[in-house]
């Protein structure tokens, strides 16, 4: 049985820690346990872990200076507080953090988590990824130690950038406590373009055409059949901003992409409900079965989805203009069919693919997120070393022995 530890205070995340670190006891950080399914089971070699430390007792929002577009929480601060916050000053956190309820069967989240797992929605094509919205870090690493990094400020470039090293560390470097962001003001409006009919291939064409042009899209995915609120296959183009504006580029995005297929145009409630499900994985996402996130060279997005589904039954999601594929695996096949989906990468340029749902058996035996080269795994290997060199924090939740 694990004991749980739910500290309230930074100090006793320390003591925590600390003590963890002096019994070299294996810790499991969390917060409300949303993502728990995502990344390895816990647990490195002979060693079970037995303790947790609860960091959903560290709460609330500490600063939040709107006309500064500057927000400081502690870790535990449960992600829709803070959205709610924002959007009642006509703000938001650009990027967009996705909601996984419908991948893991819970509902929640918190700022901390968001951060650690280095989330990101279909704005990132315009955004970028939650580390590059981090203006400063509290946490206290696997020795114990508090540190600090960034600061309060948008433009501040105090010390070494550590908050983007912990940004998608998975808890394995150092227990979040207190996260500075950067917040944007809220589109006036948005719409979105459907173009419906077109088949991956074209998909992928029109969305590099719309993401290169000047007309400013912020999200640009494409749905295959069967996973979208009308018949066949939708690709969508978002554009957002004030209302002249996103009158004008949707109109050159329609002139620009209508000849490929029939279109349509969300106002700005469907088009909030739509990438809110783009965002969330929804349809796709569904099922329970193994679900993998592919980072690609997005004009090989339809070749590569078309080399794994002649192997594997399932279905795909396009975002980021082709960039992000989401795979779901039709059934438990062996291995969630790990060989075939890093094979058609390794095929086709490259990229990354990271298992993040399969059952614990499967996150056990196949690797969870991309395979290191042998000197980025040393390189990684040593950033354990000096941050956690008991390995207690989290271990192995990305790669063994880390």
């Amino acid at each position: 049985m694990v004991e749980t530890l739910k500290p309230e205070t930074t100090e006793q995340v320390v003591e925590a820690i600390a003590w963890a670190t002096g019994e070299e006891t294996p810790l499991e950080i969390v917060g409300t346990g949303t993502k728990r399914g995502f990344g390895r089971p816990m647990g490195d070699g002979n060693r079970t872990i037995a303790h947790a430390v609860d960091l959903s007792g560290l709460t609330g929002i500490t600063l939040y200076e709107p006309e500064e577009l500057v927000l400081s929480a502690w870790a535990g601060t449960p992600l829709a507080e803070i959205e709610a916050a924002v959007a009642a000053k006509g703000q938001m956190l650009a990027f967009e953090p996705p909601r996984f309820a419908r991948l893991y069967g819970n509902e929640g989240g918190t700022l901390g988590g968001m951060i650690a797992c280095n989330l990101a929605g279909p704005r990132r094509v315009k955004a970028g990824a939650a580390r590059d919205h981090i203006l400063g870090i509290e946490a206290v690493t696997g020795r114990g130690d508090l540190v600090k990094s960034g600061g309060r400020v948008v433009k501040n470039v105090t010390g070494y950038d550590l908050s983007k090293l912990l940004t998608g560390s998975f808890g394995t470097l150092a227990a979040l406590t207190q996260i500075t962001i950067k917040v944007l003001p809220a589109a006036e409006t948005e719409e979105t373009i459907l173009v419906a009919g077109v088949d991956d291939a074209v998909a992928v064409e029109i969305m590099s055409a719309a993401l290169n042009s000047s007309n400013e899209a912020s999200g640009a995915a494409h749905l295959p059949v069967g996973l979208a609120s009308i018949p066949g296959p939708v690709t969508a183009f978002r554009v957002e901003g004030f209302v002249p504006s996103v009158a004008a580029r949707a109109d050159a995005l329609r002139e620009l992409v209508g000849a490929r297929g029939h279109v349509t145009t969300l106002d700005r409630e469907a088009s909030q409900a739509f990438w809110a499900s783009v965002r969330d994985v929804e349809g796709v996402g569904d099922g329970g079965t193994p679900l993998w996130r592919l980072s690609v060279t997005p004009d090989r997005a339809g070749i590569i989805v078309a080399e794994i589904s002649a192997s594997i039954p399932g279905k795909a999601l396009y975002d980021w203009g082709g960039g992000l594929i989401w795979f779901c695996v039709d059934s438990d096949v062996e291995g969630a069919g790990h060989g075939a989906i890093r094979g058609a990468l390794a095929a086709n340029g490259g990229g990354h693919a990271t298992l993040v749902r399969a059952s614990n058996n499967i996150r056990r035996t196949v690797d969870v997120f991309e395979p290191q080269p042998a000197p980025l795994a040393a390189l990684s290997s040593r950033v354990k070393e000096s941050f956690d060199p008991r390995h207690i924090l989290n271990p192995g939740r990305m790669y063994s022995g880390v």
